[in-house]
């Protein structure tokens, strides 16, 4: 195993180069771009989604320190969807009244969905950050979706893989939230692991809302089924998700808990602490660690972050950073804020210069990841070890 240290070092994460000065009509150059951010600012993962916000506005700070997007300066407008699909319809439609050029949103993929047709019927590019749905891509909603996150359907094989190669589960139980993500979550980390073609058995599924907090029921249920492994989906990291893992730990079940990709962050680390001991889980980016502790843009963006907010950047906060870049770079690229013309320049191509590195988007909007499975050896400290 490599050692690791997770969430607590000094890392850095970066603005995209090159989308400076390119000459525009003279009354358009004294006009800032709006930048809108729709995401949780209260609630259970309230504390996430301002993450994300400020790590947007962290990224334009950067663009505008080198001249902005297409000459102008940005202006950065965030909304709290409140983790609701219909606040989430009510925020993209005050976006569309300020009319920004652009929308990143999404922490929670029931409001990302319901927020989708929103913005396309108002000819606005929406950008997921984090939302994994893989619905979000399927085009019904956003025909130009563009997630930079990992998805679903990407993560399910990871999951499968620990499962059935890393752990060697043959008893598998599934604590699930009842929505658009964890129960896609669920089918998809299921046919990953009929695919692998090991013997495994589903022993219990307990479903719960996202603003659940209290697990100890479904627990119950789970401690008698006696599984090897179970598999935590749950997106409220800075809530549901910590009370899980601590009432999983009281209730002194046996078998390794497996939180979701990306689901172990640092609000995870700062609430359950020591209870994280032992998880397994996997991601896709850590600032420390290689490729990206040699990222310029990278370790440009951390010193940033650390400088306005105090503390390193998760994942949560490069998705949003990221999100603003590949945007302002594939609209430099295009030389147009036009929708469908910057999409274009993203969907089934590169875009170079990202915290994340040059990242390659799928024809279908999807972010290309490569994964990293890691364990928690000490929760106290946050110390993870990657599994190889």
């Amino acid at each position: 195993m490599t050692r690791i240290s997770f969430g607590r070092r000094r890392f850095a994460v970066g603005a995209a180069a090159g989308v400076t000065g390119l000459a525009m009509p003279a009354i358009a150059q004294n006009e800032p771009i709006k930048v809108g951010v729709i995401v949780p600012l209260s609630g259970p993962a309230g504390p996430n989604g301002q993450v994300v916000a400020g790590a947007v506005k962290v990224a334009a700070e950067l663009l505008n320190a080198k001249g902005g997007v297409l000459g102008r300066k940005l202006v950065v407008i965030a909304k709290d969807d409140e983790s609701t699909p219909a606040v989430g319809v009510t925020r993209a439609n005050e976006m569309v009244a300020e009319k920004v050029a652009v929308v990143i949103e999404g922490w929670n993929s029931p409001v990302t969905l319901a927020m989708q047709p929103v913005l396309a019927r108002a000819d606005i590019l929406d950008i997921t950050a984090v939302s994994k749905a893989d619905p979000i891509l399927s085009g019904q909603g956003n025909p130009m979706a563009v997630r930079i996150n990992s998805s679903n359907g990407q993560d399910g094989a990871v999951c499968a893989e620990i499962l059935l190669n890393k752990l060697g589960a043959k008893r598998i139980g599934f604590l699930t939230q009842n929505d658009a993500y964890g129960n896609g979550a669920q089918q998809v980390i299921e046919a990953e692991l009929a695919k692998i073609g090991k013997p495994w058995e589903k022993v219990v599924v307990e479903q719960f809302p996202f603003k659940q907090t209290d697990f100890r029921v479904s627990l119950a249920n789970v401690k008698q089924a006696k599984p090897d492994a179970v598999v935590a989906i749950n997106a409220a990291e800075s809530s549901g998700m910590p009370a899980l893992i601590q009432q999983y730990r009281q209730a002194g079940i046996e078998g390794t808990l497996v939180a979701a990709v990306g689901t172990i962050l640092p609000t995870v680390f700062r609430i359950a602490g020591e209870a994280t001991t032992g998880i397994v889980s996997a991601d896709i980016y850590f600032p420390d660690l290689p490729p990206f502790d040699k990222i310029k843009e990278n370790l440009e963006f951390v010193a940033a972050y650390r400088k306005a907010h105090n503390e390193a950047p998760d994942k949560g906060a490069a998705l949003g950073a990221a999100a603003l870049e590949v945007w302002a770079s594939a609209a430099a690229a295009a030389k147009s804020l036009d929708r469908k013309t910057v999409a274009g320049a993203i969907r089934g191509r590169k875009v170079p210069g990202t915290i994340l590195g040059d990242l390659s988007f799928a024809a279908n909007g999807q972010a290309q990841h490569k994964h990293t499975i890691f364990k928690v050896v000490d929760g106290k400290t946050a110390k993870i070890e990657a599994v190889t």
